[in-house]
């Protein structure tokens, strides 16, 4: 019998993916659209690329106090939200289930710490996981069994984006080092997104050839005094807890409880309400496209069923 697969969507990053790769779309009376149209298009398009047997949209709901605690500017700096994607986003998360997806959140709880707990749940029952974001942070769960998926053009309208599955030989190259590494390096160059400070003067080929030498920080930090040049030396000594506590920053909460059980996570359009969801919206084309997948599937407006 075949592995499951499972597919994770970091939905905050394709919702302003969406927001940012489609400018100026709205309907007749003016409201807003352009997130909406994308991320329904890019879902769509996951969907019938990768055919997952199971699926589901993570959102960040809060700050975890456990990196608050830590650091309390952890991502203090973030821009607010666009005004015009805010209804939006609310609209989007009333979508993902006429889509036929799970949406899941959690209080106080980043998608990251989700998306790492649904993965480890999935590879126990011995399935197959493909995450779609580009948050480097979760480039650190890739292994055999949990692959990347990476959209190739920022146009998300386009028909003809292609995609990509990364897999750990392509994570590795990207990185210089193990996906479970990445970790390590992020602990000691920091993250300006997430108001991480990282080791003045250490940037990213010097991390990766520093965890290449030593493995990890935890080692690296043990054995600092094998460090040769002694500039570098100096600056691992002064800074040892604040890489310590980087390290702590950016490692995933895998053991989260999960808000749904993984059987609940199967791929159930709710074609009628869809249908009417979007010609609210005035998707015309993308109306007609979901209405004629509808019956090409043996269902009428009346009936939910299975997308494949």
């Amino acid at each position: 019998m075949p592995a499951v697969k499972l597919l994770l969507i970091d939905g905050n990053y394709y919702v302003y993916r969406s927001f940012f790769a489609i400018r100026e779309l709205s309907n007749s009376r003016g409201e807003p659209t352009n997130a909406i149209y994308g991320f329904v298009k890019v879902v769509r398009k996951m969907l019938r690329d990768l055919r997952p047997d199971r699926a589901v949209v993570l959102w960040d709901q809060g700050l975890p106090e456990r990196r608050t605690r830590l650091q309390p500017e952890y991502k203090a700096q973030r821009a607010e939200m666009p005004e015009l994607m805010r209804p939006q986003i609310a609209q989007i998360r009333e979508l993902v289930p006429l889509l036929g997806l799970a949406g899941v959140s959690q209080p106080n709880t980043e998608a990251d710490d989700l998306i790492a707990a649904y993965t480890r749940a999935a590879l126990g029952e011995g399935g197959q996981v493909v995450i779609a974001t580009n948050d480097k942070d979760l480039f650190q769960l890739v292994n055999d069994s949990v692959q990347i998926y990476s959209t190739q053009k920022t146009d998300l309208a386009s028909p003809k984006e292609s995609f990509a599955l990364l897999g750990t030989e392509q994570v590795a190259q990207k990185w210089g080092v193990a996906p479970e590494q990445i970790g390590d390096v992020l602990a000691l160059i920091g993250d300006n997104v997430d108001n991480i400070p990282g080791v003045p003067g250490i940037g990213p080929k010097r991390a990766v050839a520093l965890v290449a030498e030593f493995g990890s920080t935890a080692n690296l930090l043990a054995q600092s005094g094998r460090i040769a040049n002694a500039a570098l030396r100096e600056k691992i000594e002064a800074h040892r807890e604040q890489i310590a506590i980087n390290r702590e920053m950016v490692a995933l909460h895998e053991d989260l409880p999960l808000p749904e059980p993984l059987a609940a996570l199967g791929v159930r359009p709710r074609y009628p309400e869809l249908v009417a969801a979007l010609e609210t919206f005035e998707f015309r084309t993308l109306t007609a496209e979901v209405r004629a997948e509808a019956e090409a599937a043996g269902f009428g407006e009346r009936r939910e069923g299975e997308l494949f």
